[in-house]
């Protein structure tokens, strides 16, 4: 059985995706095994299917309650439910459609604090002034010469990254120049727009996509090889532009260009001679973010070049499934982020690694919140 709109509630470009969308779930339920809320609560409305309902009941303009909003504000959008479903939903887009049609229903408070946190973070002057007290990975190593021999490329430095964990963009540098590589990095004002998109401000988030996507594309006429990303869940809302166009849009294009450019950290380093780098005797566990795994539809490929390298990785139980951080699903959902972290760092810290390692600053900062155990984004171990 498929799921499709009603006739009278298609009436926009948006919803006529959705319906796209929606048509090709078969309720199977598979997506309910590897929902992390699910696993939790053990509510259908807290699965994809059920939020699917919600949200095609939200579509066709029916009332709704607060338990609406509720059980969408739960999702994770950690997209493991699109790995798993065999007729291929993309669920990721059809959450952003719903979420964009509830914003004007949230109650003032909602509204005001949701516009809170996103001007805080995309905000480099207000972030830069927080920097002594939340700085949670400086500078360890000096910095290597560049000599750009083999080529440049362009880092994306992030809109806390800079200053939360700057030792990520440094090691990473350190490790482009050592394999021959000219860096150029964005400034934290060029952020990707990922937390105006999920927090429903996707106006504001297009104006930041546009901009990205003029200035991106001059660089890479003029020079630069790759858009290189360490943090996954930057790399997967880059790699997802071209999601934000219609195919008739003259940004459309211009995104398919930006996103076939970018990589992430991980991937361009496999398509690279390694053996200048020095590697350390640590036995460590990774956790694989869902932006990386799911969103960008690239498992093991972390945990395929650190063992290339001669890393010994700690199996993980349950290694799909979210550690809650979800950009900013952990302060909006503190209790079931908490909840998901626990679970999480149980399974990571299992076979007493000496250290834990990621892909992604949102998960980097959320699991060292509950564990004593260094936690790194996995580059840093390649800087030393």
């Amino acid at each position: 059985m498929h799921t499709k709109l009603s006739v009278t509630g298609i009436k926009t470009a948006q919803t006529q995706k959705a319906e796209s969308i929606l048509r090709s779930c078969v309720h199977c339920g598979f997506c309910l095994s590897t929902c992390p809320t699910y696993q939790l609560t053990g509510n259908e409305s807290d699965s994809p299917r059920g939020r699917i309902y919600l949200i095609k009941s939200v579509l066709e303009n029916n009332e709704f309650s607060k338990n609406t909003i509720h059980h969408l504000d739960r999702c994770l959008t950690c997209r493991a439910c699109e790995t798993t479903c065999p007729s291929g939903v993309k669920y990721g887009e059809l959450a952003d459609i719903g979420r964009k049609v509830i914003e004007g229903k949230r109650p003032l408070w909602q509204k005001a604090l949701r516009m809170s946190v996103r001007k805080l973070l995309t905000t480099p002057s207000i972030v830069n002034i927080g920097a002594p007290f939340v700085k949670h990975a400086p500078i360890q190593t000096p910095s290597v010469q560049q000599n750009g021999t083999k080529g440049r490329v362009l880092l994306l430095s992030g809109c806390v990254q800079p200053v939360f964990t700057p030792n990520t963009n440094h090691a990473t540098t350190n490790v482009l120049a050592t394999l021959g590589y000219e860096i150029v990095e964005t400034t934290e004002k060029e952020c990707c727009g990922a937390v105006d998109h999920h927090l429903s401000a996707q106006g504001e988030a297009l104006i930041k996509v546009k901009r990205n996507i003029d200035q991106w594309l001059t660089m890479l006429k003029s020079g630069v090889d790759t858009i290189i990303s360490t943090a996954s869940g930057c790399g997967l809302m880059v790699k997802d532009y071209p999601t934000l166009f219609e195919a008739g849009d003259v940004y459309y294009q211009k995104a398919l260009s930006v996103a076939a450019q970018t990589k992430d950290i991980a991937e361009f380093l496999l398509e690279q001679d390694l053996s200048l780098l020095t590697v350390a005797n640590e036995k460590i566990s990774y956790h694989a973010p869902c932006s990386l795994q799911h969103g960008q539809k690239l498992p093991n490929l972390v945990e395929g070049l650190l063992e290339k390298l001669g890393y010994e990785l700690t199996p993980v139980i349950d290694s799909h499934l979210c550690c809650g951080s979800a950009g900013t699903y952990s302060l909006f959902q503190p209790e079931m982020a908490r909840q998901l972290r626990d679970n999480k760092l149980n399974n990571l810290s299992r076979s007493q690694p000496d250290l834990i390692v990621t892909s992604n600053i949102g998960c980097q900062i959320h699991l060292a919140k509950g564990t004593k155990l260094p936690v790194k984004h996995w580059i840093e171990l390649l800087d030393n």
